[in-house]
């Protein structure tokens, strides 16, 4: 627990200082330390990510899974599960724009590692010639994941640095979605077309932004996998506040609220968190629509 505070302070700090803001971590992939070997006795990683819904466990199992990752820094299902874990902790647990910040940034850290498995994709890094959005080209599907959570926490935590940083990071985030895409259409309960879906609302007008991809990337996505309820909020958030639709945020948002979510267990945690979203996106609908 206290790793994980200290990180996200030092992050945090990080983040406040110079007018150039750049997302930490490398590609490097570290070789195993020995003294990390034995992991922490007790409830296994695991099993306290299957109780992510409550943060203290989900903070429990970041902390395990980053031993396990000292052991052996190639398991690419732990540092995944990194990768998605400090996602969600900043998604679902931080209120403030510094803490999200910090968290996004640490998952951005944790997904090049992920990344970094990929020895053709560094290699091409390495050159000096090719970019991350370039050398996308080379992900598998082995690297689905990583790709995606990647550029998730780089979207959104470019997102709260500035227009100036998000522009700068706009063409990686969008040549990893891409090659998701590509790979695995379906990937996380059609999570490539909701990702679409906010990127199409969210980009300024002069940098692309169509709503019309929007509704019919976010239509897609809850059409797929019905049963994920982000997809209805982030539509509500981006699409119907930019659309000035306040009949659709309302329906959408209450349906999202009066879900039955307990035939999902996989997904409970993050259900459980967009209804939360959902009801304080309800809250502030008065301040979202003109009239």
């Amino acid at each position: 627990m206290r790793q994980i505070t200290q990180s996200l302070l030092f992050i945090g700090a990080l983040s406040l200082t110079g007018c150039s803001k750049k997302s930490s971590g490398s590609y490097d992939v570290p070789d195993a330390t020995t003294d990390a070997a034995a992991s922490p006795t007790g409830v296994s990683a695991d099993d306290l990510w299957g109780e992510r819904q409550d943060s203290n466990k989900l903070q429990l199992a970041l902390e395990r899974y980053e031993a396990a990752y000292a052991a052996n820094p190639r398991d690419r299902q732990t540092v995944i599960r990194l990768t998605r874990g400090w996602y969600f902790y900043g998604d679902a647990y931080q209120s403030t724009d510094d803490e999200k910040a910090a968290a996004w940034d640490t998952a951005i850290g944790w997904g090049k590692k992920c990344l970094g498995l990929n020895r053709e994709f560094t290699a091409l890094l390495e050159k000096g010639n090719e970019t991350e959005a370039t050398a996308a080209r080379v992900l598998t599907e082995d690297d689905v994941a990583c790709a995606y959570w990647t550029a998730t926490a780089l979207g959104k935590w470019a997102g709260l640095q500035g227009l100036s940083t998000l522009l700068k990071n706009k063409g990686t985030v969008f040549a990893l979605i891409t090659r998701v895409t590509e790979l695995k259409p379906d990937f996380f309960y059609s999570a490539p077309d909701r990702y679409w879906g906010a990127y199409y609302a969210a980009l300024p007008g002069f940098a692309g932004q169509d709503l019309g991809k929007s509704a019919t990337h976010f239509d897609a996505s809850i059409a797929g996998s019905p049963a994920y309820l982000g997809t209805s909020v982030l539509k509500a958030q981006y699409w119907a506040v930019k659309t000035q639709n306040k009949d659709a945020f309302e329906t959408l948002l209450n349906g999202v609220v009066s879900a039955d979510i307990s035939g999902n267990p996989k997904i409970m945690p993050e259900n459980m968190a967009e209804q939360a979203k959902a009801r304080d996106l309800l809250a502030r609908k008065d301040d979202l629509f003109a009239d």
